[in-house]
């Protein structure tokens, strides 16, 4: 058992604090005022909700986005307030560097959430990730400097936090032990639920409104994600991340439906056995885990009936509906380069469908494309041995992406 459990509260920042992963994060540390101390927090844009989270926990550091940051303050000093207010990317690092803070719960949606993960990595804390992002573009930056550190990484999304949980502890304490033939262990199943076009055509999603697809059938989420849910890029980025987490190749990873959301990833051993984590669908459980590791606490959460469970579905993914799938297993196996255009190009895809200035399937299709740019694979052999390196990738991939976008509406064509 660590230190803190026993000598003083943990002392967490919150990254992320106005999301789904905040909410369900600090709902937990609400359950326990004397286990956890909320030291610092961050949010984008919502700032009337920031501003009650102020008034709540009483932090020390807050974190806005720069063009609300004059606004923010004044509305502290209105409430009596007085927390040191940052903003922007340094902002957020400086809250990964705090001395004061020991966990950082990396909950920032995209590639915003990338330099404050690195560096919380780099400066040896404990952190509970959320932002697949982060490794998706940087795996390789983020757990090398996790392993020189120290730092220890718990994943908090349910399907990664699911395998850690069926894991054996010393490959959870150590992601290389892995393939210590011991072990045994043969495949890493990603549990899916297919999101709300599961059973729909490929026309029907190419139709689709964006109340339509930011609709969940099981977990409750904010847009981007939702949106990722149901083209199953979501999906994609988690293999990729998988990869990195777990030190396994993508082809030692398998993607399976399953729409009940109960069971959220399985570990398959040599010897025939599967090793499943099961409960319900609530983000407060993986949360809970991460933060009490190597313990356990009570979430408040309702527990599973098993005698009302009256049958587990698992299929196949159609690849064809689904091509993010098949784009993210090619980027997985090109590398950094072709993984960080996946992720920027999605990003740039997915609000422009916020924006209501392409459709749903546009989004893989506008990804492939940028896969496939003479200019841009010309980079994929590339180190991106720095974070300068990487966000300089990033840049490109957006622009490119951006520009057939702009392409496309201009001319009121089809992606083809």
């Amino acid at each position: 058992m660590s230190e803190w459990q026993y000598e003083r509260p943990q002392r967490l920042a919150v990254l992320g604090a106005t999301g789904s992963i905040g909410d369900s994060t600090l709902e937990i540390l609400r359950l326990y005022p004397d286990r956890y101390r909320l030291v610092a927090l961050s949010g984008h844009s919502r700032i009337d909700k920031l501003l009650l989270l102020c008034q709540e926990f009483r932090p020390e550091f807050v974190c806005v986005s720069k063009d609300k940051l004059a606004e923010f303050r004044q509305r502290l000093k209105e409430l009596g307030l007085s927390p040191t207010v940052l903003s922007g990317d340094d902002g957020l690092d400086a809250i990964a560097s705090l001395p004061q803070v020991d966990t950082v719960v990396a909950a920032i949606v995209g590639a915003a959430g990338l330099s404050s993960t690195l560096t919380a990595a780099r400066l040896g804390k404990r952190i509970l990730l959320a932002n697949k992002e982060s490794l998706v573009m940087a795996g390789h930056l983020v757990m090398a400097a996790a392993r020189r550190s120290g730092s220890v990484i718990l994943p908090i999304d349910s399907e990664h936090n699911a395998i850690f949980q069926c894991l054996p502890k010393s490959v959870q304490m150590d992601n290389r032990c892995i393939h210590d033939e011991c072990h045994g262990i043969q495949t890493l199943w990603l549990t899916a639920s297919g999101g709300g076009f599961l059973h729909k055509s490929i026309d029907e999603m190419k139709k689709a409104s964006i109340s339509d697809a930011i609709r969940h059938p099981n977990w409750s989420m904010g847009q981007k994600i939702s949106i990722d849910s149901a083209t199953m890029m979501n999906k994609g980025l988690e293999l990729i991340e998988a990869c990195h987490l777990f030190n396994l190749p993508e082809d030692r990873i398998q993607i399976v439906i399953h729409p009940n959301s109960v069971v959220h990833s399985l570990v398959q051993y040599v010897d025939g056995s599967f090793l499943a984590q099961l409960g319900s669908p609530d983000m407060r459980t993986p949360i809970a885990h991460a933060l009490a590791y190597p313990n356990r606490i009570d979430t408040g959460v309702q527990p599973l009936d098993l005698y009302a469970l009256s049958h587990l579905n698992f299929i196949k993914p159609d690849l064809e509906k689904f091509v993010a799938l098949k784009l993210a297993r090619f980027a997985a196996r090109r590398g950094t380069g072709a993984c960080i255009t996946l992720n920027a190009a999605n990003e740039v895809a997915v609000a422009a469908f916020l924006d209501e200035r392409i459709c749903l399937t546009d989004i893989a299709t506008i990804v492939k494309m940028c896969l496939d740019d003479d200019a841009l694979a010309m980079c994929y052999d590339d180190d991106f041995t720095t974070l300068e390196e990487i966000i300089s990738m990033d840049k490109r991939v957006r622009q490119r992406a951006c520009s057939i976008i702009d392409r496309v509406s201009m001319n009121d064509e089809d992606i083809q």
